[in-house]
């Protein structure tokens, strides 16, 4: 990225380039509406890309070339402006990040991601990476947990399941680790040899002797990803923290 490059911000507040700046980063708030035109114009100012507020996510979808996270996701929060207009969901790959420098003895283990489509349960497909051999997918139906286990990397044992079907409490008792990615944490499904990561921020498993993975530099770690895909610049979590607050 050319130091004079602007960074184009779709739907953030007007401090959120103020506090990208003090990073740096030239960053310009721009129109939302037709959003396609806007990032023409911004490529022919020699824009290097841009960060989707979550307003805006899914509207983003449909004005770039997503990648396959993207995609599945049904969102977008990073874009890359050369060539085609790329985007990205930063979110799936910043909690890969987190899981991996967590420590968590992932390879060999099982996991349970509990969701309610294949789009949500998408934002978790990547951990699949860190070397889990068993992987439940629990969707709201059937189909739609076979849906998102299509994505699975090959060599990785699939199980989806119906959240409905007493096979998820099967499965789940031999689970390590529990990922929520939308929906409720049925009752009484985690106990005290399960981790869990809750991407909800609303389930409780107080009582259940379970462990939570300490999410609290997600963000940070998210906003790091997609820097880095919009402008091509790396940037350590922690330097992010004075402009993330800015960032909502």
């Amino acid at each position: 990225m050319h130091p004079d490059s602007p960074l184009a911000l779709i739907g953030y507040p007007a401090p959120a380039a103020r506090a990208l700046r003090d990073l740096g980063l030239i960053a310009v708030n721009v129109p939302t509406d037709d959003l396609r035109a806007v990032l023409d114009a911004s490529r022919t100012l020699h824009f290097t890309g841009a960060l989707v507020h979550p307003s805006q996510e899914t509207h983003a979808l449909g004005a770039v070339t997503p990648d396959a996270v993207a995609r599945r996701v049904g969102r977008v929060d990073a874009i890359a402006l050369s060539g085609e207009f790329h985007g990205t969901f930063a979110l799936s790959d910043a909690l890969t990040d987190a899981l991996d420098a967590s420590g968590y003895a992932s390879r060999g283990a099982s996991a349970l991601i509990l969701g309610v489509d294949a789009h949500d349960l998408a934002l978790a497909l990547p951990l699949a990476r860190l070397g889990f051999t068993e992987i439940g997918i629990a969707a709201e139906s059937t189909p739609e947990a076979e849906r998102a286990a299509r994505d699975l990397p090959a060599g990785r044992r699939a199980y989806p399941l119906s959240r409905r079907d007493p096979s998820v409490t099967d499965f789940a008792a031999r689970a390590d680790l529990i990922i929520l990615t939308a929906g409720p944490l049925p009752s009484g499904l985690a106990q005290p040899y399960h981790t869990v990561i809750d991407l909800t921020g609303r389930a409780s498993v107080t009582g259940s002797g379970a462990s939570t993975l300490d999410l609290r530099d997600l963000p940070l770690r998210r906003l790091a990803r997609q820097l880095e895909h919009a402008t091509g610049q790396r940037f350590h979590p922690q330097e992010l923290e004075g402009a993330l607050q800015a960032l909502v």
